[in-house]
């Protein structure tokens, strides 16, 4: 075979798990497409009344005194600074109507555009009291600062809440980013649950928006526990409970490919378990030096009652480890999650996309399209070795009519841009990308340049585990 080769796979082989009889079980929901708006005027309303508090709060004698307007300003920004740190906390509490309509992307997207205003606001908060009560009482800022910490009650928590909070934004800029491994990302960024814990009590102590106002001081409580309540709910309660439901174990760990394997995980009840071909679970492995993370992997195949199957590449410390489990290992589960399934189908036709280990998407996918999809689809790699489920795939394309291309090379070997060559229908299809962030985000872009609506693209995009 040449270095970049394009070939049509026949069907022929009959794999272990068999692609069509695989796929049993519930299929998850389907999303809600109402879901967003309401809640984001939901969000929207919220808002408007923590500002609203903010400003009804405040008399006119109070705003003319020395310092006056600097505190009103830094209790407002205070406010509207916690209350959308409140407003990530619950994006990334995993409430399945949510997930489901928006998807971890959409989640995460709001979560990312939403993150710098929080510290930015409770920044200005600072300032701007620290500012206003150095007027007040007529004195320098560093002094009454000073004061103000070691004398008002609760505020070295809210000290505490602070520098917390400084810290996660900074190690949030990307180039810092970068360098920090996942699961210690993971742990740090569970302290903003605790700063958010650390500045509760000050805010409802010495907040003018609270002080002599018990409503406003109930409604708050109130946004704070449903906020810990979702999260203690989502987030650690049901997974724990579905875990104890399914029982899964470690049966077997195959290879697939180079660098690939299969974990295949027995259990029971898992008939009963709604997911759809293209959605993760958050996998942790209760083994010596892997119990304490988890990581989010696809489902390379609908359950098989009693097995479920993962299919990973070893590209990290964690993937790599995959590959020594132990059969009878137990295993933990968090979701399903992802919107990169069929219920975001809009179109009757289907092409698929999959740069090397996002094959595992697009095979479990397959099956939950019905034979008028005709699917098309591409698999890339740099060798036919790397093909990992290709066989699996070329039968569940066959059955629905559809074909298979391998496009196998180097990068300078493979152009990307031969896509719409080999589907000149491209426009007419729901389109399915799954791959690396770098391949995903080529794909996509290209096709979006060449007229592809926003609502035909579907992508997973798969980081480093």
């Amino acid at each position: 075979m040449s270095p970049a080769a394009t070939r049509a796979r026949a069907p022929g082989h009959q794999p272990t798990l068999a692609p069509e009889r695989a796929g049993t079980g519930l299929r998850a929901h389907r999303p809600l497409p109402w879901v967003p708006t309401v809640c984001s005027g939901l969000a929207g309303l919220g808002f408007g009344a923590v500002m609203a508090s903010s400003i009804t709060s405040e008399t006119w004698s109070a705003f003319r005194a020395a310092g006056g307007v600097a505190i009103f300003l830094g209790s407002a920004t205070g406010m509207a600074g916690t209350y959308l740190a409140l407003l990530m906390v619950l994006l990334v509490s995993r409430v399945p109507i949510i997930e489901r309509a928006l998807g971890q992307d959409g989640l995460l997207r709001w979560h990312r555009r939403l993150a710098p205003w929080p510290i930015w606001l409770i920044v200005a908060h600072v300032v701007l009291l620290s500012v206003g009560y150095a007027q007040s009482a007529h004195r320098a800022i560093w002094p009454e600062l000073g004061t103000v910490v070691g004398t008002f009650p609760w505020m070295i928590e809210a000290t505490a809440a602070f520098a917390l909070m400084a810290l996660l934004a900074t190690i949030s800029i990307r180039a810092i980013r970068r360098r920090i491994g996942r699961e210690r990302w993971w742990a740090l960024h569970l302290g903003m649950y605790l700063a958010l814990a650390l500045a509760f009590a000050h805010i409802l102590v010495i907040g003018p928006s609270f002080v002599n106002h018990p409503l406003a001081r109930s409604l708050w409580i109130a946004l704070w526990l449903a906020t810990a309540g979702l999260v203690i709910v989502y987030r650690f309660g049901l997974p724990l409970v579905r875990s104890l439901r399914y029982g899964l174990q470690v049966a077997e760990v195959r290879p697939e490919a180079p660098g690939v394997v299969s974990v295949i995980c027995r259990g029971r009840h898992l008939d009963r378990l709604r997911v759809s071909g293209g959605q993760f679970f958050e996998w942790r492995f209760l083994a010596p030096g892997m119990w304490w993370q988890a990581h989010p992997f696809t489902l390379s195949a609908r359950p098989k009652p009693p097995f479920l199957r993962l299919t990973v590449k070893a590209l990290g410390d964690f993937s790599s480890s995959l590959a020594g489990l132990r059969p009878g290992t137990k295993v933990l589960i968090e979701g399903p999650y992802g919107a990169f399934t069929s219920h975001a189908r809009r179109r009757r036709k289907a092409l698929l996309i999959a740069g090397g280990i996002g094959v595992t998407s697009i095979r479990a996918l397959l099956e939950d399209l019905p034979e008028s999809t005709e699917p098309v689809v591409v698999l890339r790699a740099s060798s036919s070795k790397d093909l990992a489920l290709a066989p699996e795939v070329a039968e569940l394309a066959q059955r629905r009519k559809g074909r298979v291309h391998e496009l196998v090379g180097s990068r300078s070997a493979v152009k990307l841009e031969r896509l719409p060559e080999l589907v000149p229908d491209f426009r007419k299809r729901d389109l399915y990308i799954a791959g690396p962030t770098e391949f995903v985000d080529h794909v996509t872009n290209m096709f979006t340049r060449l007229g592809v609506p926003a609502d035909a693209l579907h992508f997973e995009a798969y980081a480093l585990p």
